[in-house]
């Protein structure tokens, strides 16, 4: 240690703490004072030390020697699970299993996640028939026995109605039109549409008034078909809905009137003809329900509407070409009967679409057929 009191100092001249004052009353000073915040600082027993030496004064240049903040030894912090923080609506139906793990050799119904991840639009409710495309199973389900012996019921009324003469026929015919246009909505998963549904069984009804009045011409079917297509066409653009509903209800008005007006078919085509017609789409539907292989089914059901417009060809005036009639009725059945059948149908779809469509699609087949071969 020095026993002067600033001992070291650059700014500090020799004198104890006293400077003379010049001529004009002014402390004249021998060096401008550095400032504060670039004095370095010396240590205990160490002396002080000027900037003359740099290297120096980075020596002693006072360093932090307590604790900082580590971030390494932390713990993370982790955004809660997905499950935890989202929320879980109640279902209308069991979850489906998911698509990706549908291949997996076990995809068990205890690893299967119950709801779907939260998203901004909410989660989107599976249909039917997607949930039976996730789990590996068929959307098609056939209608089966009971709407198989409606449609049975139906047609031989069409038949033995037919027989009797022109407005006995309109009585089964009614109510065929209108299951058609009731089944077909419901099949396309628009229900209640009660305007849709009301304005293609008008359409059906305007057609048998045409056809009444033209004394059972085809071009009533036509015209009528065309005017109610632009009407559809009409009432569509007038709705309020979204773009995409709006074309969806619009092809949805438009086939349910078009296939309950072309029913009107067993209206002008033939007495006999509707009857054979009648009993071979009748007998086609209840062949394809018996529990037999697709493949077979199918097949036996077509020789077995080509044998029933047989048997009703030669019980009428018909003869032999009923066959042939047969076989087409029969086609156009099995046709309408796999659309009733198709994207996991309800119970509802089988006892309207199921039973009706066969019937309302082997009308045309009817009508040409009995002209040609009659």
């Amino acid at each position: 240690m020095t026993n002067q009191p600033y001992g070291g100092y650059d700014g500090y001249d020799g004198y104890d703490g006293y400077r003379p004052y010049d001529s004009h009353g002014r402390q004249p000073q021998a060096h401008p004072q550095q400032p504060q915040a670039h004095q370095p600082q010396a240590w205990p027993g160490q002396g002080y030390q000027g900037y003359d030496d740099p290297q120096a004064a980075q020596q002693y240049t006072q360093q932090w020697q307590g604790q900082t903040w580590e971030t390494q030894t932390q713990q993370p912090v982790t955004a809660p699970a997905a499950a935890e923080t989202a929320y879980l609506s109640q279902p209308a139906y069991p979850a489906p299993t998911d698509p990706v793990d549908a291949g997996a050799p076990a995809g068990t119904a205890a690893s299967v996640p119950e709801y779907g991840p939260a998203t901004v639009g909410g989660n989107t409710r599976l249909t039917d028939a997607q949930r039976a495309r996730a789990e590996g199973r068929s959307p098609i389900i056939e209608p089966g026995v009971q709407p198989a012996a409606l449609t049975a019921l139906l047609g031989l009324l069409l038949a033995g109605a037919a027989a009797v003469g022109t407005y006995a026929l309109l009585v089964p015919l009614v109510v065929l039109q209108a299951v058609t246009a009731a089944g077909w909505f419901r099949l396309n998963g628009m229900w209640p549409a009660r305007q849709g549904i009301a304005l293609g069984f008008a359409g059906a009804l305007a057609a048998d008034a045409a056809l009444l009045v033209s004394g059972r011409s085809p071009a009533a079917i036509l015209g009528t078909l065309g005017v109610w297509v632009l009407l559809a066409l009409v009432l569509q653009l007038r709705s309020h809905a979204d773009p995409d509903e709006r074309m969806y209800g619009l092809m949805a008005t438009v086939a349910a009137s078009a296939l309950a007006i072309v029913a009107g078919g067993y209206l002008a085509a033939d007495a006999d003809a509707v009857t054979v017609g009648a009993v071979a789409a009748t007998v086609a539907v209840l062949v394809r329900a018996l529990p037999l292989p697709t493949p077979a089914s199918v097949v036996v059901a077509l020789l077995a509407g080509a044998g029933g417009g047989a048997a009703a060809g030669a019980m009428t005036g018909l003869g032999t070409p009923g066959a042939a009639l047969g076989a087409g009725a029969a086609v156009c059945a099995l046709i309408g009967h796999r659309v009733a059948s198709y994207d996991y149908p309800s119970r509802f779809v089988h006892f309207t679409a199921g039973v009706a469509l066969p019937l309302a699609a082997a009308a045309p087949a009817v009508y040409v057929l009995g002209r040609a071969l009659g």
